[in-house]
């Protein structure tokens, strides 16, 4: 009887261990959780795990994924993925490459090592005499190749082939040569070792505007708008409201040595790599979006040149600029400032934001009445008098929030900010028309920080990201560099400023108050 009960026992013991496999295998980051359990399922690994469980069932051929660095995106993809597709398809071979053999055969025998201690879970084993670290089989003739970039592929056809991170470095990445050179192994070699339909998934983080993803992207398109590869980017912080992680903007991205709850904590992470990176690297490593620097209209040596803290004159008029959102997914341009005594325009502050009126109007609001501004200029192409408007209802909201005098429905966090301001008389509102293309307008801007007239006096990454990476053959508005355009406009003397952009009273713009002209007459502005 105790006999007949331990072998029943036994069966159910068995039973269970089939089950828990069975459910192991739904994709990739369950299957790593359930054999080491140090391994940490955050919320972008199990959203990077479920694109892959797509990929196995056949709704994509081409997977791109675009994190910061050491995010445990490597790992799972190039490592767990990998032995994970061999459990399902023991007959597969899998072609692993990296920018060096050195990485590919380290992920490659990673994965043998889970066939040796895992395999027998899922009927895995490898063949005898498998001792290669670099191209090894299974008993079921599924294996894993492992290759540098550059290096031939040769052997039998993959059945899925991973790329995992194809530049080493900036400087590799910077260099055209190489970038040809990984493209013509990307086409030529792996391309052409693959079976008909493979799968193929491509991780990195990204150096260059063309480097192999961007060239790929190029070539195949999203899948969104009919192409071939579906990209799964998780930024460091969200600047999308749709955000694949439902994250809300400027959310921080989860790490797997972090808390998925201390919120906080990956915050302070995200600012700190943001602090120690140059603008270039920040947008390109760790936001995943490059942005190109030939032909740009200034340099990031003039830009940190041209950074000056503490602001080395005194403040004699503040004012704060907006580049108006076409719609709540447009980046609206909140810039605020100073004109120095020492004749200098000084950008301070930037409030920049995407979304709708309510919210871009809401910061240029706030961040006037902490500078004391004298005047707000606004771009009205798009809003005509809705611009004025809409500031002028952000104003009363926030004055009212800052006498005490809230709502139920008004935001706590919005309330406990004007709380802190002490508003006075509203600010001039000048409304502004762009006469002029966006190149015209940036163009004497850019010609102020060469000439030394124009300098910022606080870390402002975004902005300067704006004016080093912008290209006058880029179609996209970029909201920071036109706000700061109007408010230089506004407050410095520049010659020819009225063939670019223009104000609705007619006066000359050389005599406006708000001008510093140093002895010249100035003739007050008529309010708004």
């Amino acid at each position: 009887m105790t006999l007949a009960l331990d072998r029943q026992q036994q069966r159910q013991v068995v039973e269970q261990t089939r089950r828990a496999n069975q459910v192991a295998l739904d994709h990739p980051a369950l299957q790593a959780r359930y054999l080491d359990a140090n391994w940490a399922i955050r919320a972008h690994t199990e959203h990077i795990s479920r694109h892959l469980r797509d990929l196995a069932h056949g709704r994509l051929r081409r997977l791109l994924v675009v994190t910061p660095p050491q995010v445990g995106k490597s790992t799972l993809i190039s490592e767990w993925m990998p032995y994970w597709w061999l459990c399902r398809n023991p007959r597969n071979r899998v072609i692993i490459a990296s920018y060096g053999s050195q990485l590919a055969v380290k992920r490659g025998r990673t994965i043998r090592r889970l066939v040796q201690e895992h395999g027998w879970r899922w009927d895995l084993a490898l063949e005898y005499g498998a001792a290669s670290m670099v191209d090894w089989a299974l008993t079921q003739h599924g294996g894993v190749k492992s290759v540098g970039i550059g290096s031939g592929v040769t052997g039998s056809p993959g059945d899925l082939a991973i790329v995992d991170d194809p530049h080493k470095s900036r400087a590799e990445a910077e260099s055209v040569r190489h970038r040809d050179n990984v493209w013509d192994w990307w086409s030529a070699d792996l391309l052409s070792r693959l079976s008909p339909g493979a799968p193929v998934v491509m991780v990195l983080t990204r150096w260059h505007v063309d480097d192999l993803a961007g060239r790929v992207l190029a070539q195949d398109g999203h899948e969104d708008e009919g192409g071939l590869w579906r990209v799964v980017r998780m930024p460091a912080f969200a600047d999308d409201p749709n955000d694949p992680l439902g994250r809300p903007l400027g959310a921080p991205l989860p790490h797997p040595k972090i808390d998925p709850d201390d919120t906080a904590a990956a915050q302070a992470h995200w600012e700190d790599k943001r602090a120690s990176s140059s603008v270039r690297d920040w947008y390109a490593l760790y936001m995943c979006d490059p942005k190109p620097v030939e032909g740009a209209l200034v340099t990031a040596d003039l830009l940190r040149a041209r950074r000056h803290q503490p602001c080395p004159a005194t403040p004699v008029k503040h004012a704060v600029a907006v580049d108006p959102s076409g719609g709540g997914r447009d980046l609206a341009g909140v810039i605020g400032g100073h004109l120095g005594d020492d004749g200098r325009l000084y950008l301070t502050h930037d409030r920049s934001k995407t979304g709708y009126s309510d919210t871009w109007a809401m910061e240029a609001a706030i961040l006037a009445a902490e500078l004391g501004a004298e005047f707000i200029v606004m771009e009205k192409n798009y809003g005509g008098d809705m611009a004025r408007i809409t500031m002028r209802s952000a104003w009363d909201t926030m004055r009212r929030l800052a006498s005490g005098d809230t709502r139920p429905d008004d935001d706590p966090a919005l309330v406990a900010r004007c709380a802190e301001l002490q508003p006075g008389m509203m600010p001039q509102i000048r409304l502004v028309t762009a006469k002029k293309g966006k190149l015209l307008r940036a163009e004497p801007i850019a010609q102020q920080w060469h000439d030394d007239r124009l300098r910022t006096a606080a870390y402002l990454p975004d902005l300067e990201g704006e004016w080093q990476t912008w290209q006058p053959t880029d179609p996209l508005s970029p909201g920071r560099i036109d706000a700061s355009c109007y408010l230089a406009f506004e407050l410095l003397p520049i010659p020819g400023a009225e063939a670019v952009v223009s104000s609705p009273v007619g006066v000359r713009r050389d005599s406006v108050a708000g001008r510093h002209t140093f002895g010249r007459p100035r003739i007050e502005r008529p309010g708004y």
